[in-house]
């Protein structure tokens, strides 16, 4: 292990991959954070399950955006960099809120104050997502290529690590400390985030990747020709006509001051010209990429397989931290759980389900999630106690089963985004991929927050949870109908 690591330092640098496992750990640790954050919204503000679940699908609605932030750092250098400005900017928009939320009790308690709050931090943690994704791409595409696997298996590890000592300590950290202090606590790995990021140098070459990207793509667009006007070709002969005024009056230094400013925003023009260029362009590829059946079809299906489900996973917090009145130490615990459940879900595909066909694969995560959604209604009946069966027993066995299930529903995914990809825009059409199942969990948030609204369960009030349990193990049948849209020979392995 140690003699792995010191092949990534001497192959990336040690500041290098320092910052890509900090930015991972990071997002990994925001359960911390965010245990926290349910807390606040229950306890201190009194929200009921609907109206807390509304907040949280809000805030989260940036993570559904994310090839906006992939196009905007691909297409538009900041003082020539692509990545390291976006990435600072990124890291300030995460730790900012943070900070005002444990020092601003007024903001902290204030329901539309904390939700914008909220969505901001997604924002800046959305996007330095996306920007170190890049510079993960960018570093084994011009670097060491080798090295590609045991880099994505550094960053998922350092995630994995992240989210098992958020989970675990954010429970326990809520037993002996104020809310408010748990965001200032955080705050020090965004902080940490920030400072990293100067020791990260990137060479000046993003204007210069833009130009070669602007000149070549006149001729040819992804999936496409495209004819454009020549532009540069206008703009060049101005240059020479000012030089002529120039060597006319070389002796007025006022009119020779005048061309200077002339050339001067002459050459911003240009350059907003080529950045509104780069932007149309990535924006037409991903589109016309986007549009091919092969690429649709399934895209839909893991779409409708978020927004058919409703997601009262809110609730239940409620229901388990009111009526059976668990701990957060024991809830951190249980996410703990759920974090070896998806390791667990990895290995079991990696080891036998990469030749079986992905739309047996989805069929049986389904189907599991619909056995799993009845472990939950036993619960909720309470029929557990009489078979002898404790309420923590429960909630572990359901955790991590329901998080090991949801990774081999996850695995076909990343799976067919891999595979679906054209050559030349791999990142920008991933991360739209990543947006539409995010953008899909976030509906079916709305619509677990609506269904609970409709029902009347409410704090304290968990009458008719059994129904809306049974609501949502019925609903994970509706995608099983939709499976024709996943290709029919596709399979782990490409072929």
């Amino acid at each position: 292990m140690i003699g792995w690591i010191k092949q990534l330092n001497a192959a990336f640098g040690a500041s290098f991959l320092w910052l890509i496992c900090l930015v991972y750990f990071t997002q990994g640790f925001r359960s911390f954070a965010w245990t926290a954050v349910s807390y606040q919204l229950k306890d201190r503000l009194k929200l009921s399950p609907s109206a807390s679940q509304f907040v949280f699908s809000v805030a989260f609605f940036p993570w559904s955006i994310k090839p906006l932030y992939g196009i905007l750092s691909d297409c538009i250098p900041i003082k020539g960099r692509k990545r390291t400005p976006y990435l600072v900017l990124a890291t300030v928009l995460s730790l900012v809120p943070w900070l005002i939320l444990g020092l601003n009790d007024s903001l902290r308690n204030s329901r539309r104050h904390l939700m914008i709050l909220l969505t901001l931090q997604n924002i800046g943690s959305a996007m330095a997502d996306v920007v170190v994704d890049a510079m993960i791409a960018e570093a084994v595409r011009f670097e060491r290529a080798s090295f590609a696997g045991d880099l994505q298996s550094v960053s998922w590890l350092a995630m994995a690590l992240g989210g098992t000592c958020g989970s675990l300590l954010g429970g326990y950290a809520l037993n002996s400390l104020r809310i408010a202090i748990n965001f200032l606590l955080f705050s020090a790995l965004p902080t940490l985030q920030l400072v990293s990021c100067t020791l990260v140098e990137e060479t000046s070459n993003g204007v210069k990747l833009l130009q070669d990207l602007s000149d070549s793509s006149r001729t040819n667009a992804v999936n496409g020709h495209i004819n454009t006007l020549d532009e540069d070709g206008v703009a060049t002969k101005m240059p020479h006509n000012t030089t002529k005024r120039r060597k006319k009056g070389q002796k007025n230094r006022s009119r020779t001051n005048a061309s200077s400013k002339f050339q001067h925003q002459e050459k911003g023009d240009r350059l907003v010209v080529q950045w509104f260029r780069s932007l149309k362009e990535a924006t037409y590829g991903l589109c016309q990429a986007f549009r091919q059946p092969i690429i649709l079809r399934p895209m839909a299906w893991f779409f409708l397989a978020h927004v058919t489900v409703p997601n009262i996973s809110t609730v239940m917090f409620y229901y388990q931290t009111e009526f059976l009145n668990l701990d957060p130490s024991f809830l951190g615990t249980a996410r703990v759980v759920g974090w070896l459940g998806l390791m667990v879900g990895t290995f079991i595909y990696n080891r036998y389900l990469k030749k079986m066909k992905l739309r047996r694969i989805l069929l049986l995560a389904h189907l599991g999630l619909s056995i799993l959604g009845q472990l939950d209604m036993v619960l909720v009946s309470r029929r557990n106690i009489s078979l002898g069966i404790s309420d923590k027993v429960m909630v572990l066995g359901g955790s991590a089963l329901a998080d090991a299930v949801n990774q081999l529903k996850f695995m076909p995914f990343l799976i067919l985004s891999g595979q679906l990809c054209p050559p030349g825009i791999e990142g920008t059409l991933f991360a739209l991929f990543m947006s539409i199942n995010n953008l899909g969990s976030t509906l079916g948030s709305f619509l677990g927050a609506g269904l609970a609204s409709f029902l009347n369960i409410s704090s304290g009030s968990f009458d008719n949870l059994l129904l809306g349990v049974a609501i949502q193990v019925l609903c994970n049948f509706i995608p099983i109908a939709f499976l024709f849209l996943i290709p029919k020979d596709a399979t782990g392995i490409p072929t």
